[in-house]
């Protein structure tokens, strides 16, 4: 397998370092993580600053009235380049002595958007009347088209318009769980991953070796404060198992949350001046999967064609009905559902082992990283009790 090989200049958004980018590494020397903000060096090079010292926790940045300004304003050590952190990150190139990136958050809680624009919506009704097996895919997608139309980008959630198109649907037998959260009034939102489980960029993704038909799902991933209010945003991968939820819904948390199942990064880029909730809604969020067979695949996910509005999803995480005292990170969904024949006519996309996922966006930057079965990551061992007890071991608690 081709290992991933990393540096500065293939991650950062497109304009450098001028938005208050806030990250996390390990440090072996003091046992744990730290939040750190990329910088520009004096030298030119883009430097790791530890900022542990003002904000022990990203979820706790993440609580300031004014985030951005916050991380500008802490002083940090000097942990090193951008490079030479990318460098080690990758677990084959590891020296454990010297630091590595991890994924951009730590206590909030990893939600997930589903069924949030068109495109993916049928694919999921496709994946649930194919009960998972995608020899079946090709035919069914012809008949839920003809149907349901390849173009529901302007029917609104809720709406009296949508209501009508499900009476219609329910009376030709035709309605689907997936099509209730998509057009109906209310939005589906699941728990993707476990506080502290997610890998970073350049890290190793997990895929679960019983799947034979999934897929990466590239995402915006919001970050929300506990008091409701969208501080942030980075890039997400939500990888699928197809086949799994396809058999029953009541397997999402098999399909979705498994060991190096979620990616998030490479930053965490606060709103300030130069970025804003109005940039997320205005993104397009790009896909390049790159297989060691050769195989290519590419794909676009404009948020303009979301179905539900980035603040309303927010709004149906997290309100008076649900709290969430560490803030949560929501990933907001995808519309690309990639149907490319890879291993033979008809049988669609499914990922082979060692894939290189780069999920892009102009602001946000590129999160990379290699797919594998999920019992040959890295395996998460340091939990949200092993934090506790590190930042009190160096005296910041």
């Amino acid at each position: 397998m081709d290992r991933l090989t990393l540096r500065a200049a293939d991650i950062l958004p497109d304009d450098g370092c001028k938005g208050a980018l806030v990250g996390r590494i390990w440090r072996s020397d003091v046992s744990g993580p730290s939040v750190v903000a990329i910088r520009q060096g004096s030298d030119g090079t883009v430097r790791v600053f530890d900022i542990t010292a003002t904000h022990r926790t990203v979820a706790e940045l993440c609580e300031h009235e004014d985030p951005a300004s916050a991380l500008r304003a802490a002083d940090g050590e000097d942990c090193g380049s951008l490079d030479a952190i990318l460098a080690n990150t990758p677990l084959e190139e590891r020296d454990p002595a010297r630091p590595w990136l991890l994924a951009p958050f730590d206590l909030q809680a990893i939600k997930a958007a589903g069924v949030t624009f068109a495109t993916s919506m049928l694919e999921r009704v496709i994946e649930e009347r194919a009960r998972g097996d995608m020899l079946a895919a090709t035919a069914i997608r012809a008949e839920v088209k003809r149907l349901v139309g390849d173009d529901l980008r302007q029917l609104r959630p809720g709406s009296p318009e949508a209501a009508a198109l499900k009476a219609v649907l329910v009376a030709q037998g035709a309605w689907s769980q997936y099509l209730e959260v998509g057009i109906g009034p209310d939005a589906e939102i699941f728990t993707k991953a476990q506080p502290l489980s997610a890998v970073g960029c350049g890290a190793d993704a997990g895929l679960h070796p019983d799947s034979e038909w999934n897929n990466p799902e590239p995402e915006i991933a919001l970050a929300v404060s506990s008091r409701q209010a969208i501080v942030g945003a980075s890039l997400a991968n939500d990888v699928n198992l197809r086949d799994f939820e396809g058999r029953s819904a009541l397997l999402l948390g098999k399909a979705k949350d498994n060991n190096a199942s979620c990616a998030l990064g490479p930053f965490l880029r606060l709103f300030d001046e130069t970025f804003s909730i109005d940039t997320v809604r205005r993104t397009t969020v790009s896909l390049e999967v790159a297989g060691p067979d050769g195989f290519t695949l590419e794909g676009t996910s404009p948020l303009s064609e979301i179905s539900r509005d980035p603040a309303d999803l927010a709004e149906a995480m997290m309100g008076r009905f649900h709290r969430y005292p560490d803030g949560a990170v929501l990933l907001l969904g995808t519309m690309f559902a990639p149907v490319k024949d890879r291993l033979g006519p008809g049988l669609g996309f499914t990922h082979v082992e060692g894939d290189h996922v780069t999920i892009a966006s102009p602001e946000l930057g590129r999160l990379v990283n290699r797919m594998r079965p999920c019992d040959a990551c890295e395996p998460w061992t340091f939990g949200t009790g092993a934090l506790m007890r590190n930042l009190a071991q160096r005296g910041l608690l």
